[in-house]
């Protein structure tokens, strides 16, 4: 196993799904990638569950927004040039929920250690309003507004001991573009599935937004560019942690 992530190319064709390419060889070594996707929403499963969902998918897609369903939890997201997606995966042993919130604090370390290089302030917590709003989103204060959302996968490995897990956790990271259009597309869709819930666009922000505006041009490019070598340096979580006390009967 190697003693840092190993960084992967995302295939194109996949689109917003890149990072499931990453399941597999994560169980022989910690894998990253580093991805943009072209414009369009991706839900969790829940949401294909959904009365009327396929009609909804269908007439998104016609519309020059296809909808993509992924494995992991959390809600709907916009995807787009101006979001930059980020994924970790490697082995654990042991219970995923002994390992689930010191791997949401490992992306969100990793991702708020690079945005301090550029001044910017982020701590983890959730964005009340916001789309797919979760205790792990990364935010940045005064007034708190989300600029990165996090979800979690975790697979059994065949062939290996029954504790064996591959865990995935993904960030989506707003860099550039306008929260009210991104916004905008999350709630057409929870109005076109009937759904009640609606987001607040002031309750999200895009990274380029918090910087002077000479430096916006250059800055997706220098983003991506500085969390790679983060990736490169940053050890993965250990693949073994002391267990949880379980609850008394």
């Amino acid at each position: 196993m190697t003693d840092t992530y190993r960084l992967l190319d995302a295939d194109p064709a996949a689109g917003p799904l890149a990072d499931e390419i990453l399941l597999a060889p994560a169980a022989r070594e910690p894998v990253a990638c580093l991805w943009t996707a072209a414009p369009g929403l991706v839900v969790p499963r829940t949401y294909a569950a959904r009365p009327g969902f396929a009609a909804v998918q269908a007439d998104f897609a016609a519309r020059g927004c296809p909808i993509h369903v992924r494995q992991s939890g959390g809600g709907v997201v916009p995807q787009g040039p101006g979001i930059l997606n980020l994924s970790l995966a490697q082995v654990f042993a042991g219970r995923p929920l002994d390992h689930s919130e010191a791997f949401y604090r490992h992306l969100c370390a990793l991702i708020g250690d690079t945005l301090a290089a550029f001044g910017i302030e982020t701590r983890a917590q959730a964005v009340e309003g916001s789309f797919c709003d979760g205790r792990y989103n990364l935010a940045v204060p005064s007034p708190t507004r989300k600029i990165a959302g996090t979800a979690q996968v975790w697979r059994r490995i065949p062939g290996h001991a029954p504790d064996r897990h591959v865990g995935l956790v993904h960030a989506l990271i707003l860099v550039q573009g306008d929260p009210a259009e991104l916004t905008a597309r999350a709630n057409a869709l929870e109005a076109a599935l009937g759904s009640a819930r609606r987001y607040d666009a002031d309750r999200t922000e895009t990274l380029d937004r918090l910087l002077p505006p000479a430096e916006r041009p250059d800055f997706p490019a220098a983003l991506k560019a500085r969390l790679q070598e983060t990736l490169r340096t940053r050890l993965p979580l250990p693949a073994t942690t002391p267990a949880r006390p379980r609850p008394e009967p």
